[in-house]
């Protein structure tokens, strides 16, 4: 027995090992692939070289992170035939399709296009090479549609029935597929990918600024960073809101860890800001909170009941302690997004976005921060639906492959190694990237192929308002 939860628990820490690399690279790449297609749509209506300029910098770093993305997904779905194939017998029939049609669709539109994306504009033509970036901008959202899907109907299952050898069978593929769960899902990650390469943007800009080789590409991408920044974080709080009604509705039990409430409330909830979570004796203790304020959160009534965790079974509790503090750094980091965006529309009145090293030094630090927040989304959104893998239906102890724990640690060390090794590598590469101005090249994208091949440089193109007299 003791071996049995052995191998369950690093077979849980090896996966959330391996997804906690992957989750970083689709979330950086879904923003990023919109971003370039933002880019190239504006350099085609306006003939301004600073949005191609950005194009051919930021396009580089999407082939990289795109690439370590791809890696790092491979590896994961071979831990359900190794590790949890009792999940992958039981499960397969609903999940193994949607995986298939992400494969399919998203992924094979990413990829077929994505060459012509990286080195086609000067082989294909302009218009075929904005609609390739486009395809590869729609393949990242279609990936993350069905992947979201997938873990939505892990967290809200419909659309399904269980036959004589407990597998579940479709029996409605859009109850399956639009699950109760999805459209808040997607919408809350969508948004955190667009938030997640703003703050990357605007990261990698104000460290230019602070170095002193700023361009004007780095100022038009800080600008746009911080636009970002100002119209997505209220609708991504928002966002947020929605999706914490619709978790109280279909997972109670997450919520009520999320909020530290073991004890129901019954004529309405306080919001705990800050505990720490006493599972023994379960209470948070030192708590800060403010009264009835969750109760206007979650139910828009300040006397509203809330029910806690006194009314679930022990056995089907959460771990409070984790889903309590990663919920608070994911609402913190996006209080903090807030607050910068509000800060760049101060100094842009000011005319100051440009200037002020304390602000430069803070996009710096925020940098990495929709890193962080998807990180601990992710972790309230799958510690929150222990001790479940499709939950309230399957446990993730009867999901377990009958396997050994060394068997499990062995492999668990060599993820560990070789992901630190390579996707050290890759993260350092990339760093080196963004910490180079993008600078223009002169290089005239409309002119012929073989001037290029013949390593003729055409003369830069100068905009019209740049003509003395016009």
């Amino acid at each position: 027995m003791l071996d049995a939860v052995s191998a369950e628990t690093l077979a849980r820490i090896q996966f959330a090992f391996t997804v906690s690399f992957h989750i970083i690279f689709p979330a950086f790449s879904i923003g990023l692939a919109s971003y370039l297609a933002v880019l190239n749509a504006q350099w085609l209506r306006t003939r301004d070289r600073t949005y191609l300029t950005l194009f051919d910098y930021w396009k580089k770093i999407f082939a990289v992170a795109f690439g370590m993305g791809v890696v790092s997904g491979i590896v994961m779905s071979y831990q359900f035939g190794t590790n949890w194939s009792v999940f992958s017998d039981r499960a397969g029939p609903v999940v193994g399709p949607l995986m298939a049609y992400e494969v399919l669709s998203a992924f094979f539109l990413e990829a077929g296009f994505l060459g012509i994306m990286l080195f086609g504009r000067e082989k294909v033509g302009e218009r075929l090479h904005m609609f390739a970036t486009a395809m590869v901008a729609f393949g990242t959202l279609l990936s993350a549609t069905w992947i979201l899907s997938v873990n939505s109907w892990m967290q809200t299952p419909a659309g399904y029935s269980i036959n004589d050898a407990g597998q579940f069978v479709p029996e409605d593929w859009w109850a399956i597929v639009f699950n109760p769960s999805f459209p808040y899902r997607l919408m809350h990650m969508v948004l955190a990918a667009y938030l997640t390469t703003a703050f990357v943007v605007a990261g990698a800009a104000g460290w230019q600024m602070l170095r002193g080789t700023a361009t004007a590409a780095t100022r038009k991408m800080f600008s746009m960073a911080m636009w970002m920044a100002v119209i997505v974080t209220p609708l991504q709080i928002y966002a947020g809101d929605l999706h914490g009604i619709n978790t109280l509705e279909h997972q109670p039990a997450k919520v009520m860890a999320m909020e530290g409430h073991y004890d129901s409330h019954p004529d309405g909830a306080p919001l705990i800001l800050f505990g720490i979570p006493n599972a023994e004796e379960k209470r948070i203790d030192h708590a800060v909170e403010i009264p009835k304020l969750s109760s206007l959160i979650l139910k828009h009534d300040l006397n509203a009941p809330l029910d806690g965790l006194d009314t679930i079974p022990d056995d089907d509790e959460p771990p409070v302690g984790i889903v309590f503090w990663s919920f608070r750094v994911m609402v913190a980091l996006g209080f903090a997004m807030l607050g910068m965006g509000l800060w760049s529309l101060w100094r842009r009145r000011k005319d100051t976005l440009f200037e002020g090293r304390w602000f430069h030094r803070a996009a710096v630090a925020m940098g990495p921060s929709g890193f962080v927040a998807v990180l601990a989304g992710w972790i309230t959104t799958e510690v929150g639906r222990q001790p479940f893998t499709v939950y309230g239906l399957m446990r993730t102890s009867d999901s377990l492959s009958p396997v050994e724990a060394p068997a499990v640690a062995t492999s668990l060390l060599v993820f560990i190694v070789v992901y630190f090794f390579v996707f050290g590598a890759g993260t350092v590469y990339l760093l080196r990237l963004m910490g180079k101005a993008p600078e223009d090249t002169g290089l005239d994208p409309t002119a012929e192929g073989p001037l290029r091949t013949a390593g003729i440089t055409p003369a830069p193109q100068l905009h019209p308002d740049a003509i003395p007299g016009e």
